[in-house]
């Protein structure tokens, strides 16, 4: 008569086996991030597509014959854009990557790097006034800190002057002075009185 079959002992998990659990666990997670590598990457090339459809638009705004063609080419370029961004903010999200949204709060150092400041007398000193460069969350850790522009007591700076175009969409034309504004001499022929030129 034969007896029960030997059993392998118990005991602790040795070394070898520890060290291929490892090695298992550190596969799963190569293949798991490939995986969304893989996915990232096929998510982004619609976005490729798009990006080149815009440079095709930009070069429609530059052969615009008239001002109708150039609004037109401009406003779909617009679209494009905001298209463009639209799509890789949802590809970002999917991934769980999302943008700081710090215009109007209090500066934060452990979020926020400031670049510059202005003048503003009515917020609190130290409020975030714009983003040069837009931050980036990776879940509830910092991805990318925000480039801020912050506020500081005193008057708001003056807005810089914008040059009218000319109805027909060309450059700007600078406004006429007379020579006594300029401060010119006057010509000495000015004091002759010119001829008719009525016969």
């Amino acid at each position: 008569m034969t007896g029960p079959a030997p059993t392998a002992p118990t005991g602790p998990p040795s070394e070898l086996d520890k060290l291929r659990r490892r090695v298992e666990a550190l596969s799963r997670k190569r293949e798991e991030a490939e995986a969304r590598l893989h996915g990232l990457l096929n998510a982004l090339l619609p976005l490729d597509d798009l990006l080149g459809d815009t440079r095709r638009r930009t070069g429609a705004l530059h052969v615009a014959r008239s001002a109708r063609e150039a609004t037109s080419a401009a406003v779909a370029l617009s679209e494009q854009i905001d298209a463009a961004q639209r799509m890789l903010r949802g590809e970002l999200a999917r991934l769980d990557v999302t943008a700081m949204d710090v215009v109007g709060r209090a500066v934060d150092p452990a979020e926020m790097h400031v670049v510059g400041t202005e003048g503003h007398p009515s917020l609190p000193e130290g409020t975030v006034l714009k983003e040069q460069e837009t931050g980036f969350r990776l879940g509830a850790s910092v991805l990318r800190s925000a480039k801020v522009v912050i506020a500081v007591p005193g008057p708001a700076p003056e807005p810089e002057p914008v040059l009218a175009a000319s109805a027909g969409g060309g450059r700007a034309q600078p406004r006429r002075t007379t020579r006594s504004q300029r401060h010119l001499p006057r010509k000495p022929s000015a004091g002759r009185r010119r001829r008719s030129r009525r016969t």
